[in-house]
């Protein structure tokens, strides 16, 4: 199992194409048996991180530069390393419970 990291999509500021919100998404598979036997337990997280933009700054990246690996980094380094292992835990939590609900539904008969 390994979180996977995306950016979902960017706001920015219309006159200096500064990036001011930045959607990321992190998910995890953990399949279970094979073939038709085979069920697969999810995990997913849904966020945002603001940034104020500073197009006079070193290190500024125009918006038709930035990579989806440099934004995700963005939000990795704006949450701190702290946030982002709780998100992946959390996920992992998602996931084991999945595997083994703490609560089931169904009727008796």
């Amino acid at each position: 199992m390994a979180v996977t990291w995306t950016i979902a999509q960017l706001d920015r500021n219309s006159s200096d194409d500064g990036v001011i919100v930045a959607h990321y998404r992190c998910n995890d598979t953990e399949v279970v048996g094979t073939g038709d036997n085979a069920v697969s337990h999810y995990g997913s997280s849904y966020g945002t991180c603001s940034f104020t933009p500073d197009s006079s700054a070193d290190g500024y990246t125009a918006y038709a530069e930035i990579t989806e690996v440099q934004a995700v980094q963005w939000c990795k380094d704006k949450m701190g390393a702290e946030h982002v292992t709780a998100i992946e835990a959390s996920i992992a939590a998602q996931i084991a419970d999945s595997k083994a609900p703490a609560v089931s539904t169904g009727v008796p008969w």
